[in-house]
């Protein structure tokens, strides 16, 4: 005989239900008492129900119909016992209500989850993440994390005494979680017992499976261990966190296991909720670099960075992770520091602040001095760096600067490579006023120009006018600077005035700035710099002249040799001697 639907349940504001009142009462406590309650009033027929709150919503409420209308029986699985279970509990499906009823049989079901394969137990706490709260008041979720981690300590060191595993005979291979069996007397195993055994774990055959579950369960899972935070000091967990997020910035929602319980509809979970896991990465990280500087390379801490930075680590997490890749600056390369600066909106293409951070606790160390060679290397690295972000446009010029003026000049041979990213901004940059491009060249050290780059600087027509006379001046006192330094080996040089610049020589150059029409003031670089044909004309002249101020000199000591030995052969005709004019070297 047909049941008529004589009541009316919506669950949780999203659907409603016609049920009949008395075979929904033969199960469920809590309906049966509100079902009585109206009874005893004015209850129309097809009266309402609001239930709020309902785990998993209008398909757990389903679940438990099919249930109750199929006189008790329904299959349980590890893809629905969670839910089930949860449902049962909520609607006080207990054994006084019932004698066969659905909270005694999903516990029954449960109580052999030690001995559930690998797959099931990930399963069963993916299909939790729909009413996680729920499923952690009523001790579930603590259950399922706990056989979790039995079956990682159980594969990873099957002789621990404190699980008392048992490997069950299997066709199926010896590596595979889903050979390991459990005795009774471990159901009690608790997250301390596999504490040790999952931080000494040296495989990471998990990684891979546990990608699955949200980050709420995974934040439950580490706390669980006892290794949140700050007190994250295992490097498996470490590498597996890191693993965990970089999944997450690719495929959040993927589906590794092939379920076919769907994935609740709508975005997936927001970032802030990986920030808890994000800073105990990164503790993880500082935490073993501290026992050992070679557990991450520098291009590893790089690679930290960019994950964790999606997420948007602690101020603390970001400044530890920062020293630790500074003091290991010299191992970088251009590849490394360049970083992305979108998701952190800023107006440049690359996170050009960080890169002047890092800069910074390289330069300043521990306290103590920077090797040369490094500092060295570092400086190339730099200049390397600054022409691949010269071409930005939305790069700000005092940012640019900001990367350019971060190291000292000593850590620079040259400044070749700082004048060619220059050149790249200006051009990527047309729109600099005069006074903007004149203060972007003041970041030059002059001296340290070589020919060619001070030539390509006097030709270029984005570089102000004085720039390029300060720059050929610079070129002019640096050369004569070298040449007294040569002259002052030979005796004769004093003879030999040197040139310094001064205001004549500074009227000389000025002159040769020639108004073009547009505003602007160009140079003839021609006039003031030789060119290749006249250079060599030029060179061979100086090498001919010396070789015969070298001549001179020859002769000349040959000669005060032989004046010298006839005055000590004839001490008194010497004085009546006239000497003869020595020659005069010009």
């Amino acid at each position: 005989m047909a049941q008529h639907c004589d009541l009316q349940i919506h669950i949780n504001s999203q659907r409603t239900f016609f049920v009949n009142a008395k075979t929904i009462s033969a199960y469920s406590g809590r309906l049966k008492k509100i079902i009585k309650q109206d009874e005893r009033g004015t209850r129309t027929k097809n009266s309402v129900i609001e239930v709020n709150n309902f785990p998993g919503g209008p398909d757990g409420f389903e679940l438990v119909l099919r249930f109750c209308y199929n006189k008790g029986h329904i299959p349980i699985t590890a893809l629905n016992v969670s839910l089930l279970h949860c449902c049962a509990v909520f609607l006080g499906m207990m054994d006084k209500v019932s004698t066969r009823n659905l909270c005694q049989q999903t516990e029954t079901f449960l109580e052999g989850i030690l001995e559930w394969p690998w797959k099931d137990i990930v399963v069963t706490l993916k299909s939790c993440e729909t009413f996680l709260t729920y499923a952690d008041t009523t001790g579930l979720l603590t259950k399922l994390i706990c056989a979790l981690l039995a079956k990682i300590a159980a594969h990873d060191d099957q002789n621990n005494s404190d699980i008392n595993l048992q490997i069950a005979s299997s066709s199926s291979s010896s590596s595979s979680p889903e050979t390991i069996r459990f005795s009774s007397s471990s159901a009690r195993t608790t997250p301390e017992l596999m504490k040790q055994v999952v931080a000494k774990s040296s495989k990471s055959w998990w990684f891979y499976d546990l990608t699955l579950l949200s980050p709420s369960i995974i934040e439950k899972i580490v706390k669980g261990l006892g290794t949140f935070g700050l007190e994250n000091n295992s490097i498996v967990l470490t590498r597996f966190l890191l693993h965990y997020l970089n999944t997450a910035c690719q495929t959040p929602q993927s589906n590794r296991l092939d379920l076919q319980y769907p994935p609740s509809p709508g975005p997936g979970p927001s970032k802030v909720e990986y920030g808890g896991i994000a800073d105990t990465a990164v503790y993880g990280v500082i935490e073993a670099c501290k026992s050992s500087m070679s557990a991450f390379s520098c291009r590893g801490l790089f690679r930290v960075l960019r994950i964790v930075s999606t997420f948007g680590p602690s101020k603390e997490c970001r400044l530890g992770l920062e020293t630790l890749i500074g003091r290991m600056l010299d191992q970088a390369t251009v590849d490394d520091l360049l970083v992305s600066g979108l998701f952190r909106g800023q107006q440049g293409v690359y996170d050009v602040n960080l890169v002047v951070r890092l800069i910074r606790v390289f330069v300043n160390g521990d306290g103590s001095s920077t090797p040369h060679d490094k500092m060295k290397k570092v400086g190339r690295l730099v200049d390397k760096y600054l022409r691949e972000i010269a071409p930005d446009q939305n790069l700000k010029m005092s940012r640019f600067l900001g990367v350019a003026g971060s190291l000292p000049d000593s850590a620079r041979d040259s400044f070749d490579g700082v004048y060619r990213a220059i050149d790249i901004f200006l051009k990527s940059h047309p729109s600099l006023s005069f006074e903007e491009r004149s203060r972007l060249c003041r970041c030059l050290n002059y001296e340290k120009l070589s020919l060619e780059a001070c030539k390509d600087l006097t030709k270029n027509p984005k570089i102000p006018p004085r720039i390029a006379v300060q720059a050929l001046m610079c070129q002019h006192q640096e050369q004569q600077q070298q040449n007294s330094t040569e002259d002052s080996c030979c005796p004769m040089a004093k003879e030999s005035p040197v040139q310094t610049p001064n205001s004549s020589t500074m009227s000389k150059y000025t002159q040769l700035m020639v108004y073009n029409g547009g505003g602007n003031y160009v140079i003839d670089a021609e006039s003031m710099i030789p060119a290749k044909e006249e250079e060599e004309e030029d060179m061979k002249v100086n090498l001919q002249e010396m070789q015969w101020r070298v001549v001179e000199l020859e002769k000349v000591c040959k000669q005060m040799k032989g004046q010298m030995s006839k005055m000590v052969r004839h001490p008194s005709s010497s004085a009546s001697t006239p000497t003869r004019a020595l020659p005069r070297l010009c």
